[in-house]
């Protein structure tokens, strides 16, 4: 349970933490994280996007504890970081769904 007065510190690092949902492309990536881990190059192409592209917002999602990644050989694979954020997207969408209809629900 939260309490009822939180520290400033904790605000401010709540809204930091809140501000990494403030990219449409972060956004993309943590959705298609949903469904397991994925490779850079899979994941870049999935969405459509520049692989340099891809690489910078998961740079700033794994310095952030959105993600988490592994190697093999060469190859870099990232998941969600727990399921935290997991559960922050599905309320999220859950939110919008709820309140408005969109042409293409996904």
């Amino acid at each position: 349970m939260i309490p009822i007065r939180v520290s400033d510190e904790v605000i401010y690092d709540l809204a930091d933490f809140y501000k990494i949902f403030g990219d449409s492309t972060r956004i993309k990536i943590l959705c298609a994280l949903r469904a397991g881990e994925v490779c850079v190059g899979d994941l870049a192409e999935s969405l459509g996007l520049s692989q340099p592209a891809v690489s910078h917002q998961l740079r700033v999602l794994r310095q952030n504890d959105f993600v988490k990644f592994r190697k093999d050989g060469k190859t870099v694979y990232y998941s969600l970081d727990d399921d935290h954020i997991a559960v922050l997207l599905e309320q999220g969408l859950d939110h919008l769904l709820h309140k408005k209809v969109y042409d293409d629900e996904n």
